[in-house]
C-alpha cells in the first residue's frame, strides 16, 4: 500500500516561483486583514456573491448545472431543489455554509470528512453518502470520437479508509508541529485526497470544499470573498493538466507534486488580487455611474452585468443597469445581444 510521510516534503528544494507565490500570498493576506477591520459592510456583500459563484462553479466543473436565477434562489434558500442537479447544488451550498460559519470547529479527520460528504449528498437518496467507495473508480477522459481513456486509477476501495486516515494524521502532525508551511501542506493533502478518490461520487467537489476549509483554518480567508471555485472553473484545463502531471508515479510514492502546488497557489494569489481590485473600487464613495465606469475600464474585451456586479458589490442591480444604459448612450460602451446574453465592450 502507498505510504505517506509529510516530513520528507520539508527537505525538498522549492524553486523561486513557489517561494515567490507563498511570499505574495502572505503579503496579500495581510492587506486583507486591514480591509476586514476597516470596511466590514462592503465585505459582507462580497460574501454573498462569492457563495453563489462558488456553488455554481464547483458544480459546473462536474457538469452539474441549472439557471443563474435558480442557483441564486437555491443558495439564498428561497426555493427547494426540483431535480438531481439542483439537489447536488443544494448539498454543496449546505457544506459551504457550514465551513463559512464553523471552520474552526471542524477538525481534519476521516470522521469529519465523512460527515461533510454525507451533508453534500443529503438532498438525494444516496445509500453510500458519508461512506468510502465500495467499487474501484477511475479518472477518465471521453474524447470527441467517443472513446474513453483512463487517465489515472485511484486507490483500491479496501485501501481507502486507512489511506484517508493516514493523510489526515500526516497533515495534522506537520501543521501542529509547524514542521511544514501550510501553503505547501494544503495542496499536498488535496492532491493525495484526489489520488485516493475516496468516494463513489463527489470527490472533486469535496476536494474544493476541503481546500477552502484548510485555507480558513490557516488564516487565509480569501475564498470567503472571492470564489476560488470560479477561478478553477475558468481555467479547468490548467487544473486537470496540473493534476495529471502530478499524479504520475503517485502509487509508487515518486510523484512530482510541484505542478499542482503551483496551480493551487497561483489560483489563491489571483483571488487575492481580485479582492484588492474590488476593494479599491468601493474605497472612495463615488456615484454609481462613476463606479460602473471605472469597473468597465478594468475589463478587457466583452463583459456582462454580473462582471460589473462583482466589482461593485455596494450598488444595486437597478443602479448598475441604469449606469450601463447611460454609458451606452454616451458612446463609451457598445451593447450586444439581448436578455441574459447581453454583453458590453468599451469603445473608448
Amino acid at each position: 500500500m502507498r505510504t505517506f510521510n509529510y516530513s520528507t516534503i520539508k527537505n525538498q528544494k522549492w524553486d523561486s516561483e513557489i517561494l515567490g507565490l507563498v511570499a505574495a500570498i502572505y503579503k496579500e493576506a495581510g492587506k486583507q486583514e486591514l480591509y476586514l477591520k476597516q470596511r466590514p459592510e462592503e465585505l459582507e456583500k462580497l460574501v454573498e456573491i462569492a457563495k453563489i459563484q462558488s456553488t455554481e462553479a464547483s458544480n459546473a466543473i462536474e457538469g452539474i448545472v441549472t439557471t443563474s436565477t435558480r442557483i441564486r434562489q437555491l443558495v439564498e434558500e428561497k426555493t427547494t431543489p426540483k431535480n438531481r442537479d439542483e439537489q447536488e447544488i443544494a448539498g454543496y451550498r449546505d457544506v459551504l455554509s457550514i465551513i463559512h460559519e464553523s471552520f474552526d470547529a471542524i477538525p481534519i479527520t476521516q470522521n469529519y470528512i465523512m460527515q461533510l460528504h454525507k451533508i453534500l449528498c443529503s438532498h438525494m437518496n444516496n445509500p453510500i453518502a458519508g461512506r468510502t467507495k465500495t467499487v474501484q473508480n477511475y479518472i477518465s477522459a471521453t474524447y470527441p470520437d467517443g472513446h474513453v481513456e483512463t487517465l489515472f486509477t485511484p486507490l483500491a476501495p479496501f485501501e481507502t479508509p486507512e489511506a484517508l486516515d493516514r493523510i489526515c494524521e500526516e497533515y495534522n502532525r506537520v501543521i501542529g508541529n509547524m514542521e511544514l508551511e501550510p501553503l505547501i501542506a494544503i495542496p499536498v493533502f488535496i492532491h493525495d485526497f484526489l489520488c485516493i478518490h475516496p468516494f463513489n461520487d463527489g470527490n472533486g467537489r469535496m476536494s474544493r470544499l476541503l481546500t477552502t476549509l484548510l485555507l480558513y483554518r490557516n488564516g487565509f480567508y480569501v475564498g470567503k470573498y472571492i470564489s476560488l471555485e470560479a477561478k478553477i472553473a475558468k481555467n479547468k484545463d490548467l487544473y486537470y493538466n496540473a493534476l495529471a502531471q502530478s499524479q504520475t508515479g503517485w502509487h509508487e510514492g515518486i510523484e512530482n507534486v510541484v505542478p499542482f502546488i503551483k496551480y493551487i497557489l497561483g489560483t489563491i494569489l489571483a483571488a487575492y488580487k481580485d479582492f484588492e481590485e474590488r476593494m479599491d473600487l468601493v474605497e472612495i464613495k463615488l456615484p454609481a455611474l462613476e463606479m460602473v465606469r471605472r469597473a468597465s475600464k478594468n475589463k478587457i474585451g466583452r463583459f456582462n452585468k454580473q462582471d460589473i456586479r462583482e466589482l461593485c458589490p455596494t450598488i444595486s442591480d437597478s443602479s448598475i443597469e441604469g449606469a450601463l444604459r447611460k454609458l451606452v448612450a454616451a458612446g463609451e460602451l457598445k451593447k450586444e445581444g439581448r436578455g441574459k446574453n447581453t454583453c458590453y465592450f468599451r469603445l473608448s
